[in-house]
C-alpha cells in the first residue's frame, strides 16, 4: 500500500489511507488494507482495528467498509487469534479477536444485507469458536452478540441454525454466565486480566468502576444469550432442546438486573415459548415457573404484559388449562381491572374474557375447576355485570351508594387507629361492596388501606392482591405511592427480592416526584426507610449472589462499603408491619401521607 502522508512513519497506514481525497483511490488502498491486514505482523496492528470499532458503532449502516472485505478481515483476524497463540500474545494483539467480534455484531444489528454479507464472508465458524470459550468469557459476550444478530434474519438464520451446536451453547452459557464472570474475573481482583481491565473501563476506573462493569457485561452476556436462543423458539422442530426442565426452571430468574432493564431477558423467551403449542406443556409442567408468571404478571416490571400473555395463552390451551387455572386465577383476577400497559390495549378487557370461556368450558366438561377458583371468576364477572348495571341508575342514587361507602370507610379508619386492624380490613371490605364501581379513586384507596391491614395481620399474599387491584385502578396504572409501598412489604415478607426491590424503586421514584407540601420542605424527598429497603433487597437480589454463595465469599465493595453476600447482616431491617407503624399509617386518599417522623415509631 502506497504512503499517503510523508508525515506518517508507517507506509500503508490506515488512518492516512481515511484521509485519501480521492474516492476511488481510498476505496483501493482500503481494499488492499483489509487483504493484507491478516498476513501481517507488525506491531500497532490493534490501532487500525479499535479505530474500525469506533467507526462500526458510529456509522453502522455505512456500506462502504462492508463491499470492501471487512468481514473477511474480521474473519480471518479471529482464526489467527485462535490459532496462532504467540502472535495472540505479542504487543497487543490479544485485543484483536474482541474488536473483530465486536465489530462483525455493530455492522449486522441493523441491516439484513450486511448479514448476508457477514454469512458469505465466513465470520460464522470463528465466532462459534468464540462462543464455545476458545479464548475467554469478554469473546464469548461479543461472540454471542454478533451470532444474535445473524440469527435474527429470514436469509441468514438457516445458516446459523445449520451449526447444530450453536443452540445448546448458547443454552449451557444462559445458565452459566453469571457464574463464570463471577469466578473468573469479579471474585479475585488480584487476578484479573488486564485487557479485560481495559476494555471494561476503556482505562478511565478503578476497581470499583471494573466491578461494575463487569456486572452489567455478565448481564449481557446472559440476556445476549437468551436472545440468541429466542431466535431459534420461534421453530417449533427446536422447542425440544430448549424446554428441558432444567432450563425452563431457571428463565424467570434470569430478569437482567437493574443494569441490564432494556432487555426482557427470560421472560421475554418464555413467552416466545408459550406462544406455540410446542412450548406450553413444558412450561405448564413446571409448577414454579407457573408461580413466577404470576409474579411477574402483578409486577410492575417494564416486561409485565409479557408474564400476562403467557397465562392467558396457557388458559387458552385446552391441553395446559386444567394444569395451571387454579394457580393463574388468583393473579388475573387481580389484574382484571388493567386497562393500558405502554403499547398494549385492553388488556383487563382480553382477561376477563378468557376467564369467561373457561367458565363456559367447565360447562361443557372440557377441563376440571376447582370450587374456589370459579367462584373467583363469578365474583370478577359480577362486578363487571355490576359496572353495567351502574351505568344505568340514577346518579342519585350511585351519589348514595358513595356516601355511604365513605361512611364505613371512616368507620374503618377508627378501627384501625384504635388498633383494631381485623376489625377495620372487614369495614374496608363492607365499603368495597357499597363503593360504585365506577368511582375509581376511592376504590384505590379502599383496596390500598386494606393491604395495609393484611400486612399488619401478616398475611401478604392478600396483602399483595389488594394492592396490586389498588395499582390496576390508578391512572396512571401502576404508580400509586402507597400501593407500591405495602406491596413491597408483603414481598419482602414472602422473601421476593426482585419483585420488593422494583415496587421500592419505583416507589421512590413517586417519593421524588411528589408535590406533597410535607415532602417539598424536606432536603431529600424519599424517606429514609425505602432507602433501607432498596439497599437490602439490592444485596438479596444481587446479580452475583447466586455464584458467590457457590464459590464461598464475595469481594465486592459498593456505595458506602456495603458488602454484598451471605456474610451480611440484615438484622437492622425492620420487618413490613414494624416498619409500616411508624411510616405509612392509613389515610383517606392521598398519596402524599408518607410521614416517617420518629416520634410515631413504636
Amino acid at each position: 500500500m502506497d504512503k499517503v502522508s510523508s508525515d506518517c512513519p508507517y507506509p500503508g497506514c490506515f488512518f492516512c489511507v481515511m484521509k485519501e481525497a480521492n474516492p476511488s483511490k481510498r476505496r483501493a488502498s482500503v481494499l488492499k488494507f483489509f487483504r493484507e491486514l491478516p498476513c501481517q505482523d507488525d506491531d500497532g496492528q490493534v490501532l487500525p482495528i479499535s479505530g474500525l470499532w469506533n467507526t462500526a458503532m458510529a456509522h453502522p449502516n455505512d456500506p462502504e467498509f462492508i463491499e470492501l472485505g471487512i468481514f473477511e478481515c474480521m474473519s480471518a483476524l479471529i482464526w489467527k487469534g485462535l490459532k496462532n497463540r504467540r502472535w495472540l500474545s505479542h504487543d497487543q494483539n490479544i485485543y484483536i479477536p474482541y474488536y473483530a467480534a465486536h465489530i462483525i455484531g455493530s455492522y449486522t444489528m441493523n441491516m439484513e444485507e450486511f448479514a448476508e454479507s457477514a454469512v458469505h464472508g465466513g465470520v460464522i465458524p470463528p465466532l462459534v469458536e468464540l462462543l464455545r470459550g476458545r479464548l475467554t468469557w469478554v469473546e464469548q459476550r461479543v461472540a454471542v452478540r454478533a451470532l444474535g444478530h445473524l440469527a435474527t434474519y429470514g436469509s441468514t438464520f438457516p445458516t446459523v441454525a445449520s451449526h447444530g451446536e450453536i443452540l445448546e451453547l448458547s443454552i449451557q452459557l444462559a445458565m452459566s454466565s453469571l457464574e463464570i464472570v463471577y469466578s473468573h474475573f469479579y471474585q479475585y481482583v488480584d487476578r484479573r486480566l488486564s485487557y479485560h481491565c481495559d476494555l471494561l473501563t476503556r482505562g478511565m476506573g478503578g476497581v470499583e468502576m471494573e466491578s461494575r462493569k463487569a456486572e452489567e457485561w455478565a448481564s449481557q452476556l446472559q440476556c445476549w444469550s437468551l436472545q440468541l436462543i429466542n431466535c431459534f423458539a420461534f421453530k417449533p422442530e427446536f422447542l425440544p432442546t430448549i424446554c428441558k426442565q432444567e432450563f425452563l426452571t431457571k428463565l424467570p430468574g434470569m430478569w437482567g438486573g437493574l443494569v441490564n432493564e432494556n432487555s426482557p431477558a427470560g421472560i421475554g423467551l418464555l413467552r416466545t415459548i408459550c406462544h406455540q403449542k410446542l412450548g406450553r406443556g413444558p412450561v405448564a409442567s413446571c409448577p414454579g415457573i407457573i408461580e413466577a408468571l404470576c409474579n411477574i404478571a402483578r409486577s410492575s416490571d417494564d416486561w409485565q404484559y409479557m408474564a400476562i400473555d403467557c397465562l392467558l395463552w396457557l388458559l387458552q390451551d385446552p391441553s395446559t388449562c386444567h394444569k395451571v387455572i387454579d394457580k393463574v386465577v388468583p393473579a388475573l383476577v387481580d389484574l382484571a381491572d388493567i386497562t393500558t400497559l405502554g403499547d398494549h390495549k385492553k388488556l383487563g378487557d382480553s382477561i376477563v374474557s378468557v376467564l369467561q370461556d373457561c367458565i363456559e368450558s367447565q360447562g361443557s366438561g372440557r377441563s376440571s375447576i376447582s370450587s374456589r377458583t370459579i367462584e373467583q371468576i363469578e365474583d370478577l364477572l359480577s362486578s363487571k355485570q355490576r359496572l353495567k348495571w351502574e351505568k344505568n341508575m340514577p346518579k342519585e342514587d350511585l351519589h348514595i351508594k358513595q356516601a355511604a361507602a365513605l361512611v364505613v370507610k371512616l368507620e374503618g379508619n377508627s378501627l384501625f387507629s384504635s388498633g383494631n386492624i381485623s376489625g377495620a380490613a372487614s369495614k374496608y371490605s363492607e365499603a368495597l361492596a357499597l363503593c360504585p364501581m365506577r368511582s375509581k379513586k376511592e376504590r384505590v384507596v379502599l383496596y390500598s388501606n386494606r393491604a395495609q391491614c393484611y400486612l399488619l395481620l401478616q398475611q401478604p399474599l392478600a396483602a399483595i392482591s389488594d394492592a396490586t387491584r389498588a395499582l390496576c385502578l390508578h391512572r396512571p396504572v401502576n404508580r400509586h405511592a402507597k400501593s407500591l409501598w405495602r406491596r413491597a412489604q408483603a414481598y419482602d415478607m414472602l422473601g421476593l427480592a426482585k419483585e420488593s426491590l422494583l415496587d421500592a424503586i419505583l416507589f421512590i421514584n413517586e417519593c421524588s416526584q411528589s408535590n406533597d407540601p410535607d415532602l417539598s420542605l424536606r432536603q431529600n424527598k424519599v424517606p429514609d426507610y425505602a432507602e433501607r429497603l432498596v439497599k437490602k433487597q439490592m444485596r438479596a437480589a444481587w446479580l452475583f449472589r447466586e455464584a458467590a454463595i457457590k464459590h464461598g465469599g464475595v469481594h465486592n465493595q459498593g456505595d458506602g462499603g456495603d458488602i454484598y453476600g451471605p456474610e451480611t447482616d440484615d438484622s437492622e431491617w425492620e420487618t413490613a408491619s414494624e416498619s409500616d407503624i411508624g411510616n405509612d399509617g392509613i389515610g383517606d386518599d392521598d398519596d402524599g401521607d408518607w410521614n416517617n417522623d420518629d416520634e410515631r415509631k413504636d
